[in-house]
């Protein structure tokens, strides 16, 4: 209600930011502008009248040295952690983390995150839809993605897994994630997963252990060793994986073909592929899409992703992603709410907010009380959550290799 009567004065201030800082913008709004490096910028603005109170990150992706990375909570598959917190961990190669936000959607008991995952190249979890229990049916999410040239993708993407044995081509259901309710299909647990396979006694189940032989491209080649086990719960190597087949059917004897010293080839790829063919070195769930090519499909999110209407609608905390119709600027946004300072805003206007910002494509992250952005170390919003900075899954981060 409150929003509907100033939805000009949404799109008003946006283009105040978008449009260089003029002195008359600076009489309309509080504004702080911040170069966090070449290439990446940080700019607060506030529009009163709303009231409401805008976090922006936008960053140049052809800037050498600057990248995106994502961060898990306590560094692990499933794990709840501040921003903040992970940001305390020195990255491997003595990177400087400019900024971050809350990333995906993830389970408040567990921390671990309802879609896919690519990180440095290696994938944490494959699904062929999401986990979410919220969703209205069973469905993909979109995901944000870095190819390996550098380019960012956004897609429903599907995970794609086989594993190439002696018997042919096995397709893989699902990675690090137990396809439960799945009448027949095999999964590959890597040690991301944990030290065991999941157990699971409702469905008969067959688990080869391989070790990690190399890679080939965007092939990773093991070697097939000790017995095939007829239940779960099988130990993963540190420097290997499991195939688990589920329930009844020729899954079972493919995978029991592996032999012991038997190659074994998995490719772990998306459907629809990456352009030019650039497999993703990252990869990153939200939910829904807001922006598609220009068009603001956010009042869509409840027929084409299942979101809930009465989230969607309302006046929220909100958290978005995207990037530029030429793909070489990106924008992180962060929009307080709840509060008398800053109302928040609907997904609606969210979508409206980053095109007019100059997004071409974006989607929706957590928000709420996970709505957090942390710049140059230090929260930079004002969390919703009484506590103040929530606990997330996980963050996506602009960082500054040295």
């Amino acid at each position: 209600m409150h929003r509907a009567r100033h939805p000009s004065r949404i799109v008003a201030c946006a283009l105040l930011v978008a449009f260089a800082w003029t002195a008359r913008a600076q009489s309309a709004d509080t504004i702080e502008r911040r170069d966090l490096a070449p290439g990446a910028t940080y700019i607060q603005f506030v529009d009163r009248s709303v009231p409401l109170v805008m976090h922006l990150v936008r960053v140049d992706l052809r800037q050498p040295g600057v990248e995106l990375r994502e961060l898990h909570g306590r560094g692990e598959l499933r794990g709840r952690e501040r921003i903040t917190g992970m940001l305390r961990r020195p990255q491997p190669d003595g990177a400087t983390v400019l900024a971050a936000v809350n990333g995906d959607f993830f389970d408040l008991k567990t921390g671990e995150n309802e879609n896919e995952q690519v990180i440095g190249g290696e994938w944490w979890k494959g699904l062929k839809v999401t986990d979410s229990p919220y969703d209205a049916w069973d469905n993909v999410h979109v995901q944000f993605g870095i190819d390996a040239n550098g380019r960012p993708l956004m897609a429903r993407f599907i995970f794609d897994g086989r594993a190439v044995g002696r018997a042919g081509v096995t397709p893989l259901i699902a990675l690090n994630f137990n396809p439960s309710g799945k009448p027949e299909g095999t999964a590959l647990f890597t040690p991301r997963f944990g030290a065991t396979t999941p157990r699971d006694t409702s469905r008969h189940t067959v688990e080869a252990t391989m070790i990690a032989a190399g890679r080939r491209g965007d092939t990773l080649l093991y070697v097939r060793r000790g017995p095939v086990a007829t239940e779960s719960g099988s130990a993963i190597p540190p420097n290997g994986a499991v195939l688990a087949a589920y329930g009844p059917g020729s899954r079972h004897d493919e995978v029991r073909a592996m032999a012991e010293g038997d190659t074994v080839k998995v490719l772990l790829a998306t459907l629809p592929r990456p352009p030019r063919g650039a497999a993703p070195v990252l990869l990153i769930g939200g939910w829904p899409r807001i922006l598609a090519n220009g068009e603001n499909v956010a009042a869509d999110a409840p027929v084409v992703e299942g979101t809930i209407s009465r989230n969607a609608e309302a006046l929220h905390p909100r958290t978005a992603i995207g990037f530029s119709r030429d793909s070489s600027t990106l924008f992180l946004l962060a929009v307080d709410g709840r509060s008398r300072q800053s109302a928040g805003v609907t997904l609606v206007t969210l979508a409206k907010i980053m095109r007019v910002l100059g997004a071409w494509n974006a989607m929706n992250f957590d928000g709420g009380g996970s709505t957090t952005m942390v710049v140059g170390g230090s929260v930079v919003n004002h969390p919703s959550d009484t506590n103040g900075e929530r606990e997330v899954g996980n963050a996506l981060a602009v960082v500054k290799r040295p």
